[in-house]
């Protein structure tokens, strides 16, 4: 029979606990707030892809994306976070709005797609 010296849950020392706790509420309330202002930013970008889709212009504008990209390395190397998790994270936001003004694009010239009953 073995015997594990690592604390179970109940073995934490009560401050430890209690400034773990601190620490995850103090992520999930940036958790809630991320989510929010990238409901806000896509609010935007579907106001964007409308106008673009009324004025016949590309979904996608690469020159703007590039400056972007480069921004926002800039930004996260001032923040002290990873410029490539940074990139890849808008290059993942990028791609999906573009996605939504492809599919705005389409619905401007075909008209909405039928919903599933």
């Amino acid at each position: 029979m073995t015997t594990s010296n690592t604390p179970g849950p109940g073995d934490v020392d009560p401050a430890v606990r209690e400034e773990l706790d601190r620490l995850r509420n103090s992520i999930d309330n940036i958790d809630a707030a991320v989510v929010h202002m990238l409901a806000e930013r896509f609010k935007a970008t579907q106001q964007v892809g409308h106008l673009k889709a009324r004025h016949q212009l590309p979904p996608a504008d690469q020159a703007r994306e590039a400056r972007q990209i480069a921004r926002l390395r800039s930004l996260a190397e001032d923040a002290k976070l990873d410029p490539a998790f940074a990139e890849k994270f808008l290059t993942f936001i990028i791609a999906e709005v573009i996605r939504h003004h492809e599919r705005i694009a389409e619905d401007t010239v075909n008209g909405p797609a039928p919903t599933p009953n």
